[in-house]
């Protein structure tokens, strides 16, 4: 029986579990410690949760949160239409390597493509990180490239592998 995967903004009663993940150095993983203090979700829900250029959605994996998925602007240039999404997945140790990642990357491509006038969306990976490679490319993501020493994290910059999909293309080979 496969399980079923879905997206959902969060609500104030889910700002106890983000601040939970947020603090938990285990959920955020090795390539998302950036030795910063954790972000309070109460003051994310009093804003909302998806805004004209951010957003999070939690993960549900047969209705049970495993994780979030964000994204961000990233811009090519001043004209408006230059502006991409990035995109952020953090999941719950437990829930890692069971393609949920793949299913909530998929799902959120088509929901950003639909409701918003975006023409590409990214999303980049520390070079090391074997697992988000893999979803990336399951999920439809094209690689395209290193963008060498562009994150600085644990004390040293680190390279990062970026993948891209532009609307209108079909997904990449996975």
């Amino acid at each position: 029986m496969s399980t079923t995967v879905r997206l959902r903004e969060p609500n104030e009663g889910d700002v106890p579990l983000l601040d939970a993940w947020n603090a938990s150095l285990a959920f955020r993983g090795e390539f998302n410690d950036f030795g910063l203090p954790p972000r309070s979700a109460a003051e994310a829900a009093e804003k909302g949760f998806i805004d004209d250029q951010h957003g999070t959605l939690i993960v549900e994996a047969d209705g049970t949160p495993v994780g979030t998925i964000d994204w961000r602007p990233a811009m090519y240039g001043p004209p408006p239409e230059s502006m991409a999404y990035q995109l952020g997945i953090s999941l719950a140790p437990e829930a890692r390597g069971k393609g949920y990642g793949t299913q909530a990357l998929r799902q959120v491509v088509e929901y950003l493509f639909a409701t918003t006038k975006v023409n590409r969306i990214e999303a980049s990976c520390d070079v090391e990180n074997t697992g988000s490679q893999f979803a990336l490319s399951r999920a439809g993501f094209r690689y395209e490239g290193v963008a060498r020493g562009a994150q600085f994290r644990a004390g040293s910059h680190h390279d990062l592998i970026l993948f891209g999909w532009v609307r209108g293309e079909p997904p990449g080979e996975g």
